[in-house]
């Protein structure tokens, strides 16, 4: 396993494992995670992955910065060179278009599309979850056909509904909770990514992947109405 690692302040270090934006850099770097859960470095307090790089946060008075250098390069070398886990696939139910996703028509309208192309085009396929970021719960995904990628809002809106997915650029994601966003809004999810009052918080977490599932707007309500009662779908990803 090839990376660079260089310090981040005198707290934290990051290792780059490549420049490009893809899968097999993700899987890199979820093996390495794998790693450091199974090694329970002492000092070392959080690791954040990223796109192409993992910030790891430590301890120096506990290790120093040149011992965690070795230990890090150590692991690198260590056997596990493929992950026993399979990644999960989360089947994210989202009511399209109407009050639940403003920006729709002009999606559609953009590419020339009629609304249900835009559903069918942006459901059912599998976005990689490439980290977590931006705020608590914030998917960033990787897999958005081509067709649907629009420009940004020329001004954000003051806030979304919590639920919100939205299209900006080439990306796609689900915003947690209320926020400004200019992004492009097409349809909404009933369930909450982000429940800070439990022991695990969040849903979602990188390296695994969602799918949206296109659900009519009585089938929304029902599931809000469920709360925490509902059960997202986990499914292995073959």
């Amino acid at each position: 396993m090839m990376y660079a690692i260089s310090p981040l302040g005198d707290l934290a270090v990051v290792l780059s494992f490549s420049n490009e934006i893809n899968e097999k850099t993700n899987r890199q770097i979820q093996l390495f995670v794998s790693k450091l859960e199974k090694e329970k470095i002492r000092g070392i307090i959080e690791w954040v992955p990223a796109y192409t790089s993992l910030t790891i946060y430590y301890q120096p008075e506990i290790i120093p910065y040149d011992s965690l250098k070795a230990e890090l390069e150590r692991l690198g070398m260590s056997p596990g060179q493929t992950k026993t886990d399979r990644p999960l696939v989360y089947e994210i139910p989202v009511c399209y278009g109407g009050e639940f996703g403003q920006d729709l028509a002009y999606v559609a309208d953009y590419h020339g599309l009629d609304e249900q192309e835009v559903i069918n085009l942006h459901a059912n396929r599998e976005y990689l979850i490439y980290m977590m970021g931006f705020m608590p719960g914030f998917p960033y995904l990787g897999g958005l056909p081509e067709k649907l990628a629009v420009p940004r809002l020329e001004m954000p809106r003051q806030n979304v509904m919590p639920g919100a997915v939205g299209i900006g650029g080439n990306q796609t994601g689900i915003y947690p909770a209320d926020v400004p966003s200019g992004w492009r809004i097409i349809g909404t999810t009933p369930v909450t990514l982000f429940s800070p009052e439990k022991e695990n918080p969040f849903l979602l977490s990188s390296g695994h992947y969602i799918k949206f599932v296109p659900i009519s707007e009585e089938q929304f309500l029902t599931i809000k109405q469920m709360g925490d009662a509902y059960q997202v779908n986990r499914l292995e990803k073959r």
